[in-house]
Formats: C-alpha cells, structure tokens, sequence
C-alpha cells in the first residue's frame, strides 16, 4: 500500500500565500485541495480509486467531513480522529475555550458573510442521505480543543441518515485529551486500532505480513 500526505491550502507547507489561500473566505480550496490530491493518485497510476482511505485529525477531520459531503464516493473509508465537525454551533460558543482566538482562521458568525460561509462547510451541517464511505470516528473525553460530542453528534446523525456504504464506528476515550491517550504503549494501541479500520477497509487485514 501507498501512504500520501496532501499539503492542502490552508497549510503552512509552502509559506504565508499558501496559507492565506485557504483559511476565512478561501477555506473551500483546502477542500478541494485534497480531493485533487486523491484525483491524481488515481491518474497517476499509485492507488485504485475504489481503494483509497482517507485520515485527518482535528481540523484535518474538518478537512475530511467537509471533502466527504462534496464527494462521498472519492473514498472507501474514513478515519476521523478528535474532528472538529461542529464548526459553525463551536464558533458561536464563545464561552469554549479555543472559540475566540480561533475567529482570526474561520471568521466570526456574528458576521452574516462568515456565518454563512461556515455553514456552507461545516461537516455537520451538510450530510445528506449520501453514500459515505466506512468511518471511524474517535472522540476524547477529556478534550478541550475539540469536544467529544462533535464525533458523537456525527455518529448520531450518520447513523439516523443510514446511507453508508460501510459501517459508521464511534470510540470515545473516557482517559483521553486531544492528543490521544498519553504513555507510549497506549499511542501504539490507538494508532494500531485506526490502521487495523484502513487494512480492513482496503481488503488487506488478512494477508500475510
């Protein structure tokens, strides 16, 4: 198998213009972004496009749930880790603690124009009865950046939607922070658990090492 890491706009990979081209008004080229990056495994002969699965932690699982409601085929399946979903319900709380100092990236909802472009966006507030992909979505119980009712929230309403094309899993750590679990045994079991999800997804779980 392959592994790909896709500098989407957004990020700091190719300094401030590229970073500037996808936060606030432009945050829809991160979205797209990543979905050409899949497009040209596929036309570049490395992966076949019915065996492709995507991972994004964090904001990186805004990058995934929002690239999944414009194109929920482009993936066999989804690994969603402490994904920050909730976008537009978390940036009219400002009494969470990340919300205010996090306007200068997303924008102020109380701003008609920035409240209408997240919503445009934000994962859980464009599913439909779409064929997603197998997801795993993960939440930490003790996470202050990204709380774990917004995997939760997704789970809830992916399940009641019904319309995936593989199984919808949800794994709350009741010990965990935004990190993960802490001690390195523990990382190892974690981060084993998502790869076991990808393997199985890809039809590789049972051949031999």
């Amino acid at each position: 198998m392959a592994f790909a890491v896709a500098h989407v706009r957004g990020g700091g990979d190719r300094g401030e213009p590229w970073y500037l081209a996808g936060k606030l008004a432009h945050k829809a080229n991160s979205f797209h972004d990543f979905l050409a990056a899949r497009d040209a495994l596929v036309e570049h002969g490395i992966s076949d496009g019915e065996r492709i699965a995507a991972y994004g932690a964090s904001a990186g699982g805004l990058l995934v749930g929002a690239s999944l409601n414009l194109a929920p085929q482009a993936f066999c399946a989804a690994v969603l880790d402490v994904p920050f979903v909730d976008v537009l319900r978390t940036m009219e709380n400002p009494d969470l603690p990340l919300t205010t100092a996090e306007y200068t990236e997303w924008g102020n909802p109380a701003d008609v124009a920035a409240r209408r472009r997240i919503a445009d966006y934000s994962p859980l507030d464009n599913l439909a009865a779409a064929p997603y992909p197998a997801l795993f979505l993960q939440g930490s119980w003790h996470d202050t950046r990204v709380p774990y009712w917004e995997p939760a929230k997704l789970y809830a309403r992916l399940t009641e939607l019904g319309s995936a094309r593989g199984p919808v899993l949800l794994r709350s750590d009741m010990a965990a922070g935004h990190g993960g679990a802490s001690g390195r045994f523990k990382a190892w079991h974690d981060g084993a658990r998502q790869d076991a999800f990808i393997l199985w997804a890809l039809g590789l779980a049972d051949q031999e090492a």
